[in-house]
């Protein structure tokens, strides 16, 4: 087949690394892959390797949105199928549809967040919607009223499968962590929704006899913030704000207990990934994030915005090494069992060809 993924910017999220992942899983399987990019540049662009990329913004107009020449562009590349990815992506999937009768249109609801108008109506006339989540799922059919044969649940991959197991004790020692110390990480976009905010407030309550370090990865416009309220809460000596990593194993693995407060996901990249690293997780209820923990076995899963339960479950694992290893072992075998690359691209490429045979009918 010869698909082309479309993909506004490849800023540092979740489902940028997505559609890399998958591009270079369907050239593994022998398919022609081109990866179409609104704007250029971002965080990602060195990560893309050897797998086909074109712009069609001349320069950065600091656009997302912005996508000139589009249609030229993909009927010069013919493409069998088009995989929209992300919002501004999804945004065309209607004018994709009229321009493009013959090949396979697939959309995808990788969000939590309101869509707009013109982004639901492309829900409605794509050949297939892929949800990450049976969540958003759900919201798919009973919120956008797609119907039920055209929506497909396929989970996000593991952009960082480990490498190694065992203990990054470097990277501790690297920043002065003992140990005996425990390690709490957050990783992800610094973006409002993201809420690390209340992540930080939360962590002032934890007793100060007890012995952790938080650390937050990632970068966006949420970071200064972030980093102000960091210092009004004196935690600058407990909290390390880690930028911007190409690749998180290292962080991963040096890690103990993985936290997310965000309010809006449909599945966390993140947790699945710490999970699969052997990180018990502690995490707000936000949109699929019940899909990624097993709530009472490979973490906890707390209802959103109640501090109190977010600080008992950080503080029970903490305060218990025994716990931490019987979760961390059960989030390991989860992990690593339900969001391998190869197979989720697999379910990917079925439903491309499953969806091209109806065509042809």
């Amino acid at each position: 087949m010869n698909i082309c993924i479309l993909q506004d910017y490849l800023r540092n999220g979740g489902t940028e690394r997505q559609s890399i992942l998958l591009a270079r899983e369907f050239i593994a399987a022998g398919h022609r892959v081109t990866l179409v990019r609104f704007r250029p540049g971002g965080a990602l662009e060195k990560t893309l390797g050897d797998v086909p990329s074109e712009v069609l913004q001349p320069f950065d107009c600091r656009l997302a949105c912005f996508a000139p020449g589009l249609m030229r562009r993909l009927r010069r590349l013919a493409p069998d199928v088009i995989l929209c990815m992300g919002r501004e992506a999804n945004r065309r999937g209607e004018r994709l549809r009229r321009a493009f009768p013959d090949a396979v249109i697939v959309a995808t609801l990788r969000t939590g967040k309101a869509l707009p108008a013109d982004f639901r109506r492309s829900l409605l006339t794509a050949d297939r919607v892929v949800a990450n989540s049976e969540a958003s799922a759900r919201r798919l059919r009973e919120e956008f009223a797609v119907p039920a044969e055209r929506v497909a649940v396929i989970k996000n991959a593991l952009v960082f499968p480990p490498a190694r197991d065992g203990r990054n004790r470097e990277l501790r020692a690297k920043f002065g962590v003992g140990e005996d110390t425990v390690v709490l990480l957050c990783a992800g976009m610094f973006r409002p929704e993201k809420n690390q905010t209340a992540l930080l407030r939360a962590v002032t309550r934890l007793p100060a006899e007890v012995d952790w370090r938080l650390w937050l990865a990632g970068d966006g416009p949420s970071l200064a913030d972030c980093r102000a309220l960091c210092t009004r809460l004196g935690l600058d000596e407990r909290v390390r704000f880690l930028g911007f990593q190409s690749t998180l194993s290292p962080v991963y693995r040096a890690a103990d207990v993985a936290v997310l407060t965000s309010r809006s996901e449909s599945l966390s990249n993140f947790l699945i990934e710490a999970q699969a690293h052997g990180l018990p997780a502690v995490a707000y209820a936000a949109t699929g994030v019940d899909e990624c923990i097993e709530d009472g076995t490979s973490g906890s899963v707390v209802a959103m915005d109640d501090g109190r339960a977010l600080l008992a479950a950080l503080g029970e694992l903490i305060a218990d090494p025994v716990l931490r290893g019987r979760q961390g072992a059960r989030a390991r075998e989860l992990g690593r069992t339900a969001f391998l690359p190869k197979e989720r691209a697999a379910d990917y490429l079925r439903l491309f060809t499953e969806a091209a045979a109806e065509r042809d009918r």
